[in-house]
């Protein structure tokens, strides 16, 4: 359904070709930027039909306008897209969530190049490298450039001119031997630029390279009887040795190759790259990408991959990604490796973006609460397919030790946190012996009259600690109740948490480090602990009972108020007369007390003549 009658014109007149369309909004601004193998079936979707999310349907709300351009192919509708999406920055496009400007290493672009480390990329020619996440990394690389080499620092302009007419003299640091005066010609462009070459290497990982480079020439300045010269060389390489060893290596077979770990979310995606150069990994980047829509996995890592690679200035032929896709780039191939050392490091970088994805859960926690909450909710609303979010929920647990003392308990949890005032236990009253799923019926039905009696708000969800027969005694509750498909309700096994969902012959199984799986379990184990105090307490009771029914002339009533008075056989035990007295009367309190204590004649207190 079309905004205005231009607006209509233009979906008409769509081609049926790939290209790159931009969505704007009243003021001009475009809000979206999408690519499309099929511009015309593409576009035309957003208008011809009612969209499920309701992101989309805003980001269609707000269109008044569009802009499209055609391409050859789809691989150059990608390439257009992500350069589009970093020019305009549109609202609704998925973004990098992290803004930060990250320091580089520069190799100016000037006669005798300077190597320095700088926040600002200017397109002059010369070469960056990073960036580097970690600031101490990037001061540890450029330490070890200082110490081997010997490389000016000045900001002079070294021109041939310059150099020929004498106009500088040599500083401090040529005295103290950290460069060797390029700017008085006694250092030639040559040497410099072998150098450079060195440090350009050690940037890229190439640094067994380097070494090898460099032991050849240590090797010449020791025939040659240079052993100064030689004993320096081997200075640099050992410090370059050292560095690689401090270097995460992989594998030496592995030459060049990227690794990108994506965990697609809801409304974030949470993205690890590594750069492997000569099995070791050079960079490894960690950061989360903002969602705006519902976008695939593919148009995730579409995104991901043309960003990350631009930011390294990655060249590798080859990126191992976990599942398939049907992207296709033109200058490298994407490679789901099944086993080995390619898979191990698909591994590797998943386990990182995992690692973040906690990291960022456990700051939300802290900083907000109620978003954490919501986001927990969102999920197990999306993984027990629940019509609205479950702000109540309810959990049923049964206890019994070889059908003595049956009992059940229901937990109540409200906004994904324990609601302690509304647990409530059950005492089995219509079974008899060790029937779990009989007694699961009853206090189901129990719980969910009284609830309808007090016209009472209903969960969203139930949870039943059981398998498929406890649930189906608990829908049976429900249909007597005229309540079912009015509550969600579902059975969770303990052995192999498997979820049972009503209707559904085989279980399903949520992911062990699901948040929403946390919480159900949180929930069960709850019931439980709730389910067993109770029951011990009434074995306890029972206990206590039964033996205060042997002392003659202890009725109900006298039972029950020492019960209430002391808890526990041993506290009547350990009762003095005067307290036995003041809870039951003189005459039931000295037969409680002459009971325990048969050995006992006389007390400072008189005792009464039933005692003789």
């Amino acid at each position: 359904m079309s905004k205005n009658s231009n607006l209509s014109l233009k979906l008409k007149a769509l081609p049926e070709s790939p290209g790159v369309y931009q969505y704007l909004d009243t003021n001009g601004i475009i809000i979206y930027v999408g690519k499309a193998k099929n511009l015309k079936k593409r576009v035309s979707s957003y208008f011809s039909k009612t969209q499920e999310h309701a992101k989309t349907r805003i980001l269609v709300s707000k269109i008044i306008d569009l802009h499209y351009i055609i391409v050859d192919s789809e691989i150059d509708a990608l390439l257009l897209e992500n350069n589009l999406i970093k020019k305009y920055q549109p609202k609704y496009n998925i973004q990098l969530k992290d803004d930060k400007t990250y320091p580089w290493i520069c190799i100016k672009n000037e006669p005798f190049p300077r190597v320095f480390s700088t926040r600002k990329l200017i397109k002059d020619g010369s070469a960056y490298y990073g960036p580097y996440p970690n600031g101490k990394v990037m001061m540890a690389v450029l330490e070890l450039i200082k110490a081997n080499y010997t490389l000016r620092t000045c900001s002079l302009d070294l021109s041939e001119r310059n150099i020929t007419q004498n106009k500088f003299k040599v500083c401090l640091e040529y005295h103290i031997g950290n460069c060797l005066g390029p700017c008085t010609g006694k250092q030639s462009k040559e040497n410099y630029s072998l150098q450079v070459n060195q440090i350009e290497g050690i940037l890229k990982g190439n640094v067994l390279q380097v070494i090898n480079h460099l032991k050849e020439q240590m090797n010449n300045h020791a025939a040659k009887q240079e052993y100064e010269a030689a004993h320096q060389v081997k200075t640099r390489i050992t410090a370059l040795e050292n560095y690689k060893a401090k270097s995460t290596i992989v594998s030496p077979s592995i030459h060049e190759v990227d690794v990108c770990g994506i965990l697609n979310e809801r409304d974030e995606a949470y993205v690890n790259f590594l750069s492997i150069q000569n099995g070791a990994i050079i960079h490894a980047f960690t950061t989360v990408v903002k969602k705006k829509l519902d976008e695939s996995d593919d148009d995730v890592l579409g995104f991901v991959l043309l960003e990350m690679r631009e930011r390294f200035k990655s060249t590798s032929k080859e990126v191992l990604v976990a599942h398939p896709t049907a992207l296709k780039f033109p200058n490298f191939k994407i490679v789901v490796p099944q086993r080995g050392e390619k898979k191990n490091l698909i591994d590797l970088s998943l386990r990182n973006a995992t690692f973040n994805k906690i990291e960022q859960q456990k700051q939300e926690k802290i900083i907000n609460p109620e978003k954490h909450t919501q986001r927990i909710l969102n999920q197990i609303k999306k993984d027990f397919r629940l019509n609205e979010s479950p702000v109540h929920m309810e959990c049923f647990d049964n206890s019994n030790i070889q059908g003595t003392n049956p009992v059940s308990a229901c937990v109540v949890f409200k906004n994904g946190k324990p609601s302690k005032k509304d647990y409530r236990h059950f005492n089995i009253q219509s079974v008899e012996g060790p029937n779990d799923f009989a007694s699961m019926e009853e206090v189901v039905y129990r719980r969910y009259k009284r609830l309808l009696a007090e016209e009472k708000s209903l969960p969203q969800l139930v949870i039943i600690d059981g398998g498929k027969g406890q649930l189906s005694a608990a829908l049976k509750a429900l249909e007597h109740l005229n309540i079912r498909g009015k509550i969600a309700i579902v059975g969770i096994a303990k052995k192999l948490e498997e979820i049972f969902f009503p209707g559904d012959n085989y279980p399903i199984y949520l992911d062990k480090r699901s948040e929403s799986l946390k919480l159900i379990q949180h929930m069960r184990n709850e019931a439980h602990r709730f389910g067993i105090t109770h029951h011990r307490n009434r074995r306890s009771k029972g206990a206590l009972i039964s033996e205060i029914t042997l002392i003659h002339g202890i009725g109900p009533a006298n039972q029950k108020l020492l019960i209430q008075e002391f808890k526990t056989i041993k506290r009547i035990k350990e009762a003095t007369l005067k307290e036995l007295i003041s809870t039951i009367g003189e005459t039931k309190g000295a037969a409680v007390f002459k009971y325990f204590h048969p050995e006992t004649k006389n007390q400072d207190m008189q005792l009464p003549e039933i005692l003789d």
